[in-house]
């Protein structure tokens, strides 16, 4: 089998598997799972064919996948893949670019150069931000903390670059009670003990109370949020950032998802003052709706993150805003191309459309869940709906139930102390007849925990 009968076998394969993601169950079955042994064989000395090997990732891989890309999955905050957006990366798999520099790819640095033009205006940031295509939240969360940190540590006169930590001045990192995982976890790899970031607590709805925010300096990097995680609240950002930028501290936002919603004008308002921050994180593989992965570190000094990203080399130099200099990776694929397709064909319009209409889905879901007698915990601001039932008993039973259906999929939570359950509309495949399926699949599932 030749080069290209074997990628038509393999679009034909994936034609197959979308024409049915609709009616594939949420989450695989048991004896799907139980199948995935076949693929621990012993290595082979000899190979295999080049059909064999796609159709055994076909015909075994395909049923134990989580039907993340269908329209019934409200977990994670896991976008599905927009058509273009899918086809765009498909086709960049195809060209095989190390997309590091014009040098390496010059079709990939015009479109990436596009793309992050268009993200600054649509998600109304500064113009002129350095602009990074990562994999995921953490790793362009942890591009944007070195460079505040390496920043920080410069205005107190310290070269991180030659020096490192050891004997550098000290910084503090204050973050929500509710600092997302992904955050943290950036910290510790730059070296912050957990021990040693100041928590700012939060209140009843997740939000940082700015009467209570911890002292912040010139020493400071402040971290807040857009969308947090259970309750898809937003921090205060107009005092909170006030009171940094008057302090001398270092903001950044992370905005996993949340940053979407300045694209909607009905929830714009949840971002006032953000655009104030230092830096922010977001991906484009939850709300927009494009394939894994591919997701933004955003600074405001573009300077700053490519300093602090720099991959410059004698046999490889670029311009500050390369990718290679503006990310984590120095060999990378193009991932702004497909955020790039999905701009160019949902436009303005088409983004804030589907943003505003995932909101209204996360309300009418809550709404249903009322009426079905659940708890809804939070005041939906965005597309979270935290819910819990009469106890924490039930709570687990109504979940493991609804799940055991295969008709939806939807992740454990614990809030103030106690189990709930959290759904998350952010698929563009998702219509209101799947809100009103998951309602009812959970008002069943009540109902038979009832007894």
């Amino acid at each position: 089998m030749n080069e290209l009968e074997l990628i038509a076998q393999a679009d034909e394969r994936a034609r197959r598997y979308l024409a049915g993601v609709e009616e594939r169950p949420a989450f695989p079955s048991a004896d799907a799972v139980r199948a995935l042994a076949t693929f621990d064989e012993p290595l082979p000395a000899v190979g295999h064919d080049a059909g064999t090997t796609l159709a055994l990732l076909d015909e075994i891989g395909s049923p134990a996948t989580v039907a993340s890309n269908g329209p019934r999955y409200f977990g994670f905050v896991i976008g599905a893949s927009l058509p273009v957006a899918a086809a765009a990366d498909r086709l960049a798999l195809s060209w095989d670019q190390c997309a590091s520099s014009a040098v390496n790819s010059p079709a990939a640095a015009a479109i990436e150069s596009t793309a992050a033009r268009w993200l600054l205006e649509i998600l109304d940031l500064p113009r002129g931000s350095g602009v990074g295509f990562g994999t995921s939240a953490t790793a362009c969360g942890l591009a944007c903390l070195a460079a505040a940190q390496r920043t920080l540590l410069r205005r107190l006169g310290w070269d991180f670059d030659q020096d490192g930590l050891a004997g550098s001045p000290e910084l503090r990192v204050v973050v929500s009670e509710l600092a997302h995982v992904t955050v943290l976890k950036a910290l510790r790899l730059l070296g912050f003990g957990m021990r040693r970031v100041v928590r700012a607590p939060v209140d009843a709805r997740g939000r940082i109370d700015p009467l209570r925010l911890p002292p912040l300096d010139g020493r400071t990097i402040l971290c807040l949020q857009a969308g947090e995680v259970n309750t898809g609240e937003f921090d205060p950002f107009e005092p909170l950032v006030d009171a940094a930028r008057a302090a001398g501290a270092w903001v950044h936002v992370d905005g996993a998802f949340g940053l979407w919603a300045r694209t909607s004008p009905q929830h714009a308002a949840l971002t006032r003052g953000i655009e104030q921050a230092d830096s922010w994180t977001t991906d484009g593989h939850k709300w927009l709706n494009t394939p894994y992965d591919g997701a933004l570190s955003i600074c405001r000094d573009a300077d700053a993150l490519a300093a602090a990203m720099n991959a410059d080399a004698v046999y490889s130099t670029a311009a500050r805003d390369a990718q290679k200099n503006l990310t984590l990776e120095f060999s990378r694929r193009a991932r702004g191309v497909a955020i790039w397709a999905a701009l160019r064909t949902l436009g303005r319009d088409g983004v804030a459309g589907m943003v505003g209409r995932h909101c209204d889905q996360a309300r009418r879901l809550a709404d249903g869940l009322r009426d079905a007698g659940f708890e809804v915990l939070n005041q939906v601001p965005l597309n979270q709906v935290l819910v819990r039932c009469d106890d924490d008993a039930m709570t687990h039973r109504v979940r493991a139930s609804a799940i055991a259906s295969g008709e939806i999929w939807f992740g454990p939570t614990v809030w103030q102390g106690r189990p709930a359950f959290r759904l998350s509309v952010s698929s563009w495949r998702t219509r209101d007849e799947h809100i009103d399926r998951a309602i009812a699949v959970l008002a069943e599932a009540r109902r038979d925990a009832a007894g």
